[in-house]
């Protein structure tokens, strides 16, 4: 594989799980989120809504981390750019802290819970 087609799916995959995709929580990070959350329950049932939050912002750290190294070898300077992807990120952040919460909150209301075989029922 060229180093340039690692590049770019190492980047579009990284942009599907990073923050910078505001589309991507309910579709992507949330289910692979639930799925560690819920293979965490097998051990206990009472780690279920942690295991989602830190699942969820796992999900966000390889993105960026992915996304990071996939454009590495690509360096465009422009000025505007720089600032442009400042405010991205910190607008990303603040949706993913909402998203965050709003797990917690799900999962302490009971709405958000491990599957029943996981909890016995």
């Amino acid at each position: 594989m060229s180093s340039k087609l690692r590049g770019g799916a190492l980047l579009t995959i990284g942009y599907i799980l990073s923050p910078l995709s505001w589309w991507n929580d309910p579709f992507v990070n949330i289910p692979i989120a639930y799925l560690f959350g819920s293979l965490l329950a097998l051990i206990s049932p009472r780690l279920f809504t942690s295991s989602v939050i830190v699942g969820y912002w796992m999900t966000n750290v390889v993105g960026l981390v992915l996304l990071h190294k996939g454009a590495s070898g690509i360096s465009v300077r422009r000025e505007g750019k720089q600032t442009n992807m400042k405010k991205k990120l910190f607008i990303s952040l603040i949706v993913s802290g909402f998203y965050a919460l709003l797990v917690l909150i799900l999962g302490y209301f009971g709405i958000l819970r491990a599957p029943s075989i996981l909890r016995g029922e």
